[in-house]
């Protein structure tokens, strides 16, 4: 299979398709996952379509503010997730949600997020780091080189979020060592056009928050996915989302960890739009165990 660099609009089609739930009863919802889904489903998957699912029972004036959620069991890729939404509260200013996934009759995932009417009130943010332009930086086929020979089927699936690496990638900041200072950063956007709808744009850029984060804990460590004796996963995973945006448009994931220990990572990330404004906040706990 041939890879490919730049997906473009077919594939972010898809993904918007992937977010597009079906309603089969009041406060249920159905969603599938793709195809070229391996061994189990993608985290950011699971939280952009339970963030669908709660939305959906939300007034649109009510902009999504925070979630937070626990990935609880792997995902099966091979059969659909269902959704079941409780309106926990309908204030007059905030409305409160939680989606709990399942799939074979378990629980796989839990969410829950919190909705604001806009208010005005106190207004700063931290700046944005100094950094290339995306233009100007390689795309990620470019950036893994004689890599994707390695990741093999990985490195040729389309997908939907075209990624710049502003840092060394982490397969080839493996080969310094460990650093203390080592960190992530990435421009990010979707690949192509998408519908002038605010909750599919938080959603876009929930699904892309789980992509490239823990990476900044492995580089603390030298260390890199798939080449290393380490293996992870998403354990929970918190958004706050500060100023609207869109997804479609290139934003800066800037992505540290303060702390690795008992086999599990955190990692922090704050999103900047591409004129410098603070778009939102991620913090994020992984497994990460060493195997022989």
């Amino acid at each position: 299979m041939e890879a490919v660099d730049h997906a473009g609009q077919p594939v972010l089609d898809r993904l918007v398709k992937l977010l597009d739930l079906e309603k089969i009863e009041e406060n249920i919802y159905r969603g599938e996952s793709p195809r070229s889904a391996t061994v189990r489903v993608f985290g950011g998957q699971v939280a952009g379509q339970a963030l669908v699912a709660v939305g959906r029972t939300v007034p649109p004036e009510r902009r999504v503010h925070s979630l937070h959620a626990y990935f609880i069991r792997p995902g099966d890729p091979s059969v659909p997730i269902v959704y079941e939404v409780d309106r926990i509260r309908d204030g007059r200013s905030f409305t409160t949600r939680r989606a709990v996934a399942v799939q074979h009759g378990k629980a796989i995932f839990a969410l829950s997020a919190s909705f604001q009417v806009e208010e005005p009130g106190l207004d700063h943010a931290e700046p944005m780091p100094d950094v290339p332009d995306p233009e100007t930086l390689p795309t990620r086929l470019q950036s893994l080189g004689d890599f994707a020979e390695k990741l093999g089927r990985v490195a040729t699936v389309p997908r939907p979020i075209d990624i710049r690496y502003v840092t060394e990638p982490p397969w080839l900041s493996r080969e310094r060592g460990p650093r203390d200072d080592a960190r992530s950063q990435v421009w990010m956007r979707a690949d192509g056009t998408l519908p002038d709808d605010d909750l599919l744009h938080v959603c876009v850029l929930t699904y892309a928050s789980d992509m490239t984060l823990l990476d900044a804990i492995l580089a603390r460590h030298g260390v890199y996915w798939g080449t290393d004796n380490v293996i992870g996963a998403s354990l929970d995973h918190a958004l706050w989302f500060h100023r609207p945006f869109r997804a479609d448009e290139w934003f800066l994931y800037d992505c540290a960890s303060p702390s690795a220990s008992n086999a599990r990572g955190l990692a922090t990330g704050r999103f900047f739009s591409q004129d410098g404004k603070l778009i939102a906040t991620v913090v994020q706990e992984g497994l990460l165990r060493v195997v022989p």
